[in-house]
């Protein structure tokens, strides 16, 4: 397992734990049974007190866990029938972005997700999940696709942002993140997303203008990275701890704000250590979500989700 810089504590225990049962193994006769125990026990303590206490920074480094579940993982357990659609119709295929049809619980159901890939080739391939603008053109064309046939829409946010580079730029990158927003707000159908994990800019907000918004508790969602707050504000990314804090970017400080509809619980030490069981919670919050917006219409549907975001810092 991969550990951060602030579980070393952790992972020394647990290397321990390792030296021990390999001297088990070379010496059967050695009873090590009681002493693996204890230091489980003492390893489990330290995850629960160090999780419990997370400062904003460690969230961010939680959220960009290497060995977090990424959105093809949540697709593979919880959609049935996954029938991925390529292409914006304008330019070519982005593959920071993955959409399309399945089933969710046996419901006809359209899936947009950023994915991130959790090796080299794959985060190549999907560009570590920043999209190109006609990643965005694709989710504008499955927005409008559901609506044609009422069809709810999940979306899975995690990405640092959408690709900064000239090309992106050059091919309308702002124009095509606000036409997303747009076909998000105009949905005449379902709409919930779920920040599984790094929430970054217009880039996450593209595909998050929903009904119900979720966060796993150790996700960020924030206007901008704490790395880009410190080199603009401070002028050196030295300070992104300080930027982190400030930002107000934790499920806990968004629940408070009223920028989230509800907080999914994680595994103790982090969706990277129980993905199966994280990726259910997230499963059972959507269920929920669906069976709330059941009884309203399209109209409502639009009308209800304006209102959710206009509503935004009107109390603050």
């Amino acid at each position: 397992m991969h550990f951060l810089e602030f579980e070393r504590p952790i992972a020394e225990l647990e290397g321990k734990i390792v030296e021990l049962q390999k001297l088990a193994e070379a010496d059967p006769t050695m009873d090590i049974g009681p002493d693996v125990a204890r230091l489980r026990g003492r390893a489990g303590e330290m995850v629960r007190d160090t999780y419990a206490r997370l400062t904003p920074w460690q969230k961010v480094l939680v959220a960009r866990h290497p060995e977090r579940p990424h959105f093809l993982d949540y697709a593979r357990l919880i959609l049935e029938d996954f029938t991925p659609l390529a292409g914006d119709r304008q330019f070519g295929e982005d593959q920071a972005i993955v959409g399309g049809l399945a089933r969710f619980r046996g419901r006809p159901v359209v899936f947009i997700g950023q994915e991130r890939g959790n090796d080299t080739q794959s985060r190549l391939k999907h560009n570590f999940g920043m999209a190109m603008p006609e990643g965005y053109r694709k989710a504008v064309r499955l927005f409008e696709l559901a609506g044609r046939f009422a069809l709810p829409v999940l979306s899975f946010v995690d990405t640092s942002g959408a690709f900064p580079g000239v090309t992106a730029e050059e091919r309308g990158q702002a124009e095509a993140i606000a036409r997303s927003i747009d076909a998000g707000l105009s949905l005449k159908a379902p709409f919930i997303a779920t920040i599984i994990g790094e929430g970054g800019s217009g880039g996450a907000i593209a595909i998050a203008a929903a009904n119900r918004v979720y966060m796993l508790e150790h996700a960020v969602y924030s206007v901008i990275s704490p790395e880009g707050a410190a080199s603009i504000l401070w002028r050196s990314a030295d300070k992104a701890q300080e930027a982190a804090t400030a930002l107000k970017i934790t499920a806990q400080d968004l629940a408070d704000l009223k920028l989230i509809d509800a907080i999914v619980p994680e595994p103790e030490g982090g969706a990277h250590r129980g993905p199966r069981e994280t990726i259910e919670a997230v499963s059972d919050q959507i269920a929920r979500g669906l069976a709330e917006l059941d009884s309203m219409s399209g109209e409502q549907l639009v009308k209800s989700r304006r209102e959710k975001f206009l509503a935004m810092g009107r109390s603050l």
